[in-house]
């Protein structure tokens, strides 16, 4: 969560977009920024607890894989519409399942309710594999830029690794390795030490 924070706060200064692949160094959950404590620790047995910066439901990081994507104000996804940039995504989410052998589908409307659980239910443009929700995302949008975190719940038989590939490949970019510097670092572990991991923060509301 730090990271991606960080990485919002440098985007517009950076002038190009972010990808980030990231794992959970232990079970956990996180919870949309505008979720209240007390309801979310009641849903889940996962530990620890952190807030995100992006809104959304509750997401258990046990089994997942896990993403971020960050556009600066100079980016044609930074203009877009909330709802279109969340189909943007999942439709880029979908054909890359597709390159990896596994049909998916878009959620054409709302599924359940998911009474503040991500993966409870669907909404519109959420990502389907035999009728079950198996990714979903949020969003944060400032004056500096656009911060898109997604969870995948991935179906049984591919790997990680050939999603992420396939993903790669349907961007129709060039990429290039990001490297951190000493600032950077600094301020995700001010980040990480003063907000993400304090209970004051994530207990706020």
């Amino acid at each position: 969560m730090a990271i991606d924070e960080a990485l919002l706060e440098g985007v517009a200064g950076l002038g190009k977009s972010v990808l980030r692949f990231y794992s959970w160094a232990e079970p956990a959950a996180s919870f949309g920024y505008f979720q209240k404590f007390k309801d979310i620790e009641r849903l889940t047995p996962l530990r620890p607890l952190v807030r995100r910066p992006t809104g959304g439901g509750l997401v258990p990081h046990d089994c997942d894989w896990t993403y971020s994507l960050v556009f600066p104000p100079n980016d044609s996804w930074y203009s877009l519409k909330a709802i279109e940039s969340y189909r943007r995504v999942h439709a880029w989410i979908q054909e890359a399942f597709g390159r990896a052998g596994v049909t998916a589908q878009l959620a054409a409307q709302p599924m359940a309710a998911g009474g503040g659980q991500c993966f409870v239910g669907a909404e519109q443009f959420d990502v389907l594999w035999q009728n079950q929700k198996i990714a979903g995302a949020a969003q944060r949008r400032t004056k500096q830029g656009l911060l898109i975190q997604g969870s995948i719940q991935p179906p049984p038989g591919i790997a990680r690794a050939d999603w992420e590939n396939a993903f790669l490949d349907g961007a129709g970019v060039k990429w290039e390795d990001l490297a951190f510097d000493g600032d950077f670092n600094n301020r995700v572990h001010t980040l990480a030490a003063n907000k993400y991991s304090s209970p004051a923060y994530n207990q706020r509301r």
